[in-house]
């Protein structure tokens, strides 16, 4: 019966989190922390991590913090090699959440907001998973999730470029776990809804969030607490035989568009 108890544990596991200065990669940092994790916090706004982590530690959780920005190769490999030097093992679990969206027509949006969206959600991603793999290969065992969205899973109006690479993610999350699986790496993907961060603050300003909100069954925005179900299994050990799958948290959104 213990050992039940403890499935969704993550004592002695260590996570990295890209995309952790705010929003589903902050909230999931804290996550993590409680459930046992000792947990690297990735971003550009170091400021913003240094915050988290003082609070984080002043609750009594384990946590540091290393630069990140996943537009650039050379800022990826340094921040897995500060992780793994201030937390002296390798890291077991991946948490890339790093993404930036805009919110504009198809027609209207420029070749450098496309540039910036398919460079931080999908290359940065890719690129941040990659990394994450060759270590874990060598550990023998690790989990991956990528951070994708409902809007890579049906169309949704002045999201095209940010659909797009979200839509990338979740195929790349599919092939990514059949080449890893037989090392014991582990790739599933998270597909949120529209959760109440800074970044669903541009439907706001866009005047589109109560219609948006008009279009989810259970009526409600989701807050980043909804996405702790799903973090947390496939953190853990209690997801050891799932790989390659597609959880979305949406509120049933994804139903009211099929």
């Amino acid at each position: 019966m213990s050992e039940q108890s403890d499935i969704f544990s993550l004592k002695g596991k260590t996570a990295l989190v890209a995309g952790a200065s705010s929003g589903i990669g902050h909230h999931a940092a804290w996550t993590l922390a409680k459930a046992g994790a000792r947990v690297v916090l990735a971003a550009r706004r170091e400021d913003k991590l240094a915050d988290a982590v003082r609070l984080m530690r002043a609750e009594g959780l384990d946590a540091c913090a290393v630069a990140l920005d996943v537009t650039q190769p050379s800022s990826i490999d340094s921040a897995w090699k500060t992780a793994e030097r201030l937390m002296g093992k390798p890291v077991d679990i991946l948490f890339n959440c790093a993404g930036i969206t805009y919110v504009e027509r198809f027609l209207s949006q420029d070749a450098d907001q496309v540039s910036r969206i398919f460079d931080t959600n999908l290359k940065g991603a890719f690129l941040m998973a990659q990394q994450g793999a060759r270590r874990m290969a060598q550990l023998g065992e690790g989990s991956i999730i990528n951070v994708a969205s409902t809007s890579g899973l049906r169309a949704a109006g002045r999201l095209s470029s940010y659909g797009a690479a979200k839509a990338g993610l979740l195929h790349l999350t599919s092939i990514m776990a059949l080449e890893l699986a037989s090392k014991q790496i582990r790739v599933n993907a998270i597909a949120p809804g529209n959760i109440e961060t800074d970044m669903h603050e541009h439907f706001e300003s866009a005047g589109l969030a109560e219609h948006i909100r008009q279009r989810i069954p259970q009526r409600r925005f989701g807050q980043p607490r909804d996405l702790d179900g799903a973090t947390l299994l496939l953190a853990s050990d209690a997801s050891r035989y799932i790989t390659g799958a597609v959880i979305p948290v949406d509120g049933g959104q994804l139903l009211s568009w099929m």
